[in-house]
């Protein structure tokens, strides 16, 4: 095997992740103090891995509360390479391997996707609105923090095995590509740093950010402070948002072959299943076959209370947004949301007027008009739908 080979591919993958990594964090201390010397942090972040000595550092956490309160943990910046590292390498594949109807974080999907794909599905199962439809939506309860690393990590391995040595498809993304003599050497390092990265204890000396008041509106099922060593990733990581599609492909798989439902999908840990009227009654039953297979082979649990059972007529809740027959509305969420911001705004300027007007572009494609229209009337605001800023009369 030539080393100095494959240690010259390993640098010019981790210089493209570096590269990667940069974007968006370029005012950031973290990503200053490692651009200072950056071909220098990027041979010993190379020579930590081939040495097998690489360990993740401590972050930072804080608490957000938009659009709901959780807990995020924000990674330095050495290991965010690497995060963007693994991704270019195995993400692609998977991308090839996961369901059209896994909505979130790939490229080409996304929130709008997902609520327009819904929108497809039932107009699929209404046969264009001449039938009716029935609708379950399901949500899986502390996601992040209940994944069992053990499986989460045979999951990577059956992937990577599948990717290196069985697959069809091109073994890496583009140009992304080792000598095929050190095949086997790249695979047992993403081994490795798979392993590092899903049974890293990220808590154990990490610093914290924010109010105690913050913290303490945090429920324990939605902190990794108080979980069991052997489950839970962070959220905010490049590698868990690919983690998270990872382990929940078998979900999809189980639904949409085993079970046979074809208009489903998921974004992260919420999804829908809709069928024409009258297999409600199997639709329902088979709420008890997922459970069980979640509970039997992911370890995961169905949210007790947020399981939506109704015809589509009287709408579908999905990230975000409502979807009716025929069109699409902002979520009660949403709206809460926007009306609290718009009211900040209006009272002691509180945010930015570029912030409101983003909020408000991120629903413009979905049937929002006359809710946006309420709402600036209601603070004496001229109603214009465009990307301009909202005009105080």
């Amino acid at each position: 095997m030539n080393n100095k080979r494959f240690e010259k591919f390993l640098l010019h993958e981790l210089w493209i992740a570096y590269d990667a990594a940069r974007k968006g964090k370029r005012q950031t201390v973290d990503e200053h103090q490692f651009e200072l010397s950056a071909m220098e942090n990027v041979i010993n972040l190379r020579d930590s891995l081939i040495r097998h000595y690489y360990k993740p550092s401590r972050g930072v956490a804080f608490i957000v509360h938009d659009p709901v309160t959780r807990e995020i943990v924000a990674a330095p910046f050495r290991d965010r390479v690497i995060h963007h590292f693994l991704f270019n390498i195995c993400a692609d594949w998977w991308d090839r391997h996961f369901s059209a109807d896994s909505y979130s974080c790939r490229v080409g999907k996304g929130t709008l996707y997902g609520q327009k794909r819904l929108a497809h599905h039932i107009r699929q199962a209404t046969e264009n609105y001449t039938r009716q439809a029935f609708s379950v939506k399901l949500d899986i309860q502390g996601y992040f923090m209940s994944l069992n690393h053990d499986l989460l990590y045979d999951r990577v391995l059956w992937g990577l095995e599948q990717q290196f040595f069985h697959s069809k498809l091109p073994d890496l993304k583009n140009n992304i590509r080792c000598h095929p003599a050190d095949k086997h050497q790249l695979y047992n390092l993403l081994k490795y740093i798979w392993h590092e990265i899903i049974y890293d204890q990220p808590m154990d000396g990490i610093r914290i950010h924010g109010s105690r008041r913050d913290w303490a509106q945090l429920p324990r099922s939605k902190s990794l402070f108080h979980q069991p060593k052997e489950r839970g990733i962070v959220i905010g990581n490049l590698t868990s948002q690919l983690l998270s599609n990872i382990f929940l492909d078998q979900l999809d798989r189980f639904v949409q072959f085993d079970l046979g439902y074809k208009h489903y999908g998921r974004y992260v840990d919420d999804f829908f299943i809709i069928v024409p009227i009258e297999r409600r009654e199997q639709l329902l039953r088979d709420i008890g076959v997922i459970e069980k297979y979640l509970r039997q082979e992911l370890k995961l649990t169905l949210h007790p209370r947020k399981q939506y059972k109704q015809p589509v007529d009287k709408g579908v809740p999905f990230i975000g947004a409502v979807v009716y027959p025929g069109f699409i509305i902002p979520g009660r969420r949403v709206r809460h949301n926007s009306y609290k911001a718009a009211y900040k705004l209006a009272t002691n300027g509180e945010g930015s007027i570029e912030g409101f007007v983003s909020r408000m572009g991120s629903v413009k494609q979905i049937n929002s008009r006359k809710f946006y229209k309420k709402l600036f009337d209601s603070f004496g605001w001229d109603y214009d739908w465009t990307p301009d800023p909202p005009k105080n009369k």
